[in-house]
């Protein structure tokens, strides 16, 4: 029953995180077009891109369609957080960075729960799951 507990509030927080970017990216435009610039990406491109992938990425987790879609969705915000925390510190923005340390943190509880919350396990989640046992 924790696990459930984990999984939903974890997974509740990575999605608000998520929206909340999203809707940063639709308000503050100038902005963040400013701050795309500053850690080397190109902007003009990446806006829009990042706006969809916001909003669909926890989507696809929350819905769960399909489980190949939704692990799919978990790696590529794993890859997301990956890249936007290495690029603040690579530009030596640390505090930039805090975001994608909390949504890396949820997105790991959120993965790893996800079979104890939902009826159509993740073959993936349940590998990590054993691996754990087995190094214990």
């Amino acid at each position: 029953m924790p696990e459930n507990y984990a999984y939903w509030i974890s997974t509740a927080m990575l999605t608000s995180l998520y929206l909340a970017s999203a809707t940063l990216y639709i308000v503050k435009r100038d902005w963040v077009r400013q701050t795309l610039v500053e850690l080397n990406y190109p902007a003009s491109y990446l806006v829009p891109l990042m706006i969809v992938v916001k909003v669909l990425g926890p989507l696809a987790i929350l819905w769960r369609v399909s489980v190949p879609l939704s692990d799919l969705a978990y790696a590529g915000i794993l890859f997301h957080l990956l890249l936007s925390g290495s690029a603040h510190l690579g530009v030596r923005k640390p505090k930039g960075a805090l975001p994608s340390v909390i949504g890396l943190v949820l997105l790991v509880v959120s993965f790893t729960t996800q079979n104890a919350a939902r009826d159509t396990p993740s073959p993936y989640a349940q590998t990590w799951q054993h691996s754990q046992v087995i190094l214990n």
